[in-house]
C-alpha cells in the first residue's frame, strides 16, 4: 500500500486510500508513523457547509467523541486538525469491518442469536453515551459498524449528536426517516430515549430485513412512524421467539 504525506498536520499522518465518501467530505485510511497505527480520517470540506446547523454539527461531533472515550462499542477519536478550509477528525480504524446496513444488503437478515449479541453491545454503547449526557439522534444501520475480527459493534458518526445536562431535553427534527422517534416528528421536547427507539427499529430491521414503518416517501414514512402500528408478519418472524418480539415491543 502506497501512502502520501498530508499537508495540514506537520507530517504526522500519511494518506493511504479513500475508504468512504459522505455529503460533506471523505473518509480516508491514514498511517501514523510515530505510532505505527492506521487510522480513519474524516475530512470535512467547510465550503460545503451551507447553514449554521451544519457548521454547529461539525464543531460538536469531535467534542462528543472525545467526551465518550474510551468505550469498546464506540469508535474512538485520536486527533483533530482544524484549518480554514477543512476539519479532519482522526479516528479508530475498524478494519476489516462492515456496517449493519451493508451486511443486510449483502447477506440478508441476521439470526436471532446474532441480533441478541449485537443488541447487547449497541445498548451498552448507548448506555455509555447517555451516562455522559450524549444523545446520538441518528442511530441507524449505516452508523453501526461490525468489527469482522471479533464481532464487536462500534457506534460511529455523532454528527447529529447533542449534549444534554441531567434532566435536560432538546428539540428539532433530526435523524433518518425510518428510524426517527415519534416525539421528534411531533415537535416535542425529547431526551436520550429517542436513541432507544431508533435502536429498536434497527434490531427489528436486522431480524426482518426491512424496517417496521414503511412508506414510499419521507412523508409516508413519518405517518407510519406516528401511527406506530408494529406488526410481526408470520412469514418473516416465524423463526423468531416470542421473547424477542416482546423485547421489540
Amino acid at each position: 500500500m502506497t501512502c502520501s504525506q498530508t499537508n495540514d498536520n506537520d507530517n504526522k499522518y500519511q494518506i493511504c486510500e479513500e475508504i468512504g465518501r459522505g455529503h460533506f467530505g471523505t473518509v480516508t485510511r491514514v498511517y501514523a508513523p510515530a505510532t505505527g497505527d492506521f487510522l480513519a480520517c474524516k475530512t470535512i470540506d467547510k465550503s460545503s457547509l451551507t447553514d449554521a446547523l451544519d457548521r454547529a454539527c461539525i464543531d460538536t461531533e469531535p467534542k462528543l467523541m472525545a467526551l465518550l472515550s474510551y468505550h469498546p462499542n464506540i469508535v474512538q477519536i485520536h486527533d483533530l486538525v482544524d484549518t480554514d478550509s477543512t476539519l479532519s477528525i482522526y479516528m479508530e480504524l475498524v478494519d476489516p469491518s462492515v456496517s449493519i446496513y451493508d451486511r443486510l444488503v449483502s447477506s440478508g437478515t441476521f439470526s436471532e442469536s446474532q441480533t441478541a449479541s449485537f443488541a447487547k453491545q449497541i445498548l451498552q454503547g448507548l448506555s455509555h453515551c447517555h451516562r455522559y449526557g450524549v444523545v446520538n439522534r441518528d442511530i441507524k444501520p449505516e452508523n453501526i459498524l461490525l468489527d469482522l475480527r471479533n464481532d464487536a459493534v462500534k457506534i460511529c458518526d455523532f454528527g447529529s449528536g447533542v449534549w444534554l445536562g441531567e434532566g435536560e431535553t432538546t428539540e428539532g427534527v433530526v435523524g433518518t426517516p425510518y428510524y426517527v422517534a415519534p416525539e421528534v416528528l411531533m415537535g416535542c421536547s425529547y431526551g436520550e430515549k429517542v436513541d432507544l427507539w431508533s435502536a429498536g427499529v434497527v434490531l427489528y430491521t436486522m431480524l426482518a430485513g426491512a424496517p417496521p414503518f414503511y412508506g414510499e416517501t419521507a412523508e409516508e414514512i413519518f405517518e407510519a412512524v406516528l401511527r406506530g402500528n408494529l406488526r410481526f408478519p408470520p412469514s418473516v418472524f416465524r423463526g423468531v421467539s416470542s421473547m424477542a418480539k416482546d423485547f421489540l415491543r
